[in-house]
């Protein structure tokens, strides 16, 4: 096993993909209230948080990561769990629940449906917070303490920044300035679209209206695409909607995640 994850709770298992430049800690508002009712497994993605990149000379590609989650399910004996995913992570998500390797799958905000501008933008800004993470850590938690400079700086990922923690926002901007796996993912993500109908696999696609790096006309094409996913909107909740709402999160989760484990 060569990723490192955190693991809370019993019940049916519940697998969690952070998004690009993130780590588990992502998923740390809702953690302990997802747990009281999964078995919860959040993981750090190969190449971001503290889990290793991936070899030298493997490709940061979608088959790469899929392959990687069967073998982490493998690994932790898990046989076909519920999965959901923020961003990148919502991709992952979906991608295992098209090759079947999941009871459910849960999205919230899934990259893979933008257009070539709307990618380019999401790129530009990923990059941007990323240059303005590479200053000395003791200046990034003052930055991250200032009301005005905690919106400037995470108001693009959060909907609310004024909610979260200082300390953890400033934890997620050295995630991103240190993810080794950052640079091969965004450039790997170039040509990638989510293509695939999740056949015989309940979906659920949260999206959060105030989702301001992959804006909320791409949940249109989500819908599109999955024409039997059950849809809802986030009200008030940025692109990464644990910390605004995680009462709200929690229960999609639930809901999304509320089948039964497929027969192995």
């Amino acid at each position: 096993m060569d990723i490192v994850f955190e693991r809370r709770g019993s019940g049916p298992p519940l697998v969690l993909l952070h998004g690009i430049g993130h780590r588990w800690q992502a998923w740390a508002p809702v953690l302990d209230r997802l747990a009281a009712h999964r078995d919860v497994i959040a993981v750090d993605l190969p190449g971001f948080g503290q889990s290793a990149p991936l070899p030298k000379g493997t490709p940061y590609t979608l088959d790469t990561a899929v392959e990687r989650l069967r073998t982490s399910f493998d690994d932790l004996g898990l046989k076909h769990p519920h999965i959901a995913g923020n961003s990148l992570g919502g991709l992952f998500a979906l991608e295992a629940a098209d090759r079947g390797l999941v009871s459910s799958a849960t999205a919230l905000s899934p990259a893979g449906f933008f257009n070539a501008a709307e990618l380019r933008f999401a790129a530009g800004v990923l990059r941007a917070s990323r240059v303005a993470a590479n200053v000395p850590d003791p200046v990034l938690n003052r930055l991250a303490a200032s009301p005005r400079r905690r919106a400037a700086m995470f108001g693009m990922i959060y909907g609310r920044p004024d909610l979260m923690d200082t300390t953890v926002l400033a934890g997620d901007a050295k995630a991103l300035r240190d993810a080794a796996g950052f640079l091969p993912t965004l450039k790997a993500g170039r040509r990638v679209r989510f293509a695939g109908r999740c056949a015989d696999v309940p979906v659920t696609i949260g999206w959060g209206t105030r989702d301001r790096l992959l804006r909320p006309g791409q949940a249109v094409r989500a819908q599109q695409r999955l024409p039997d996913a059950r849809f809802v909107w986030l009200h008030g909740c940025g692109h990464v909607p644990m910390g605004d709402d995680p009462d709200k999160v929690t229960q999609l989760l639930l809901e999304g995640s509320d089948h039964p484990l497929r027969d192995a």
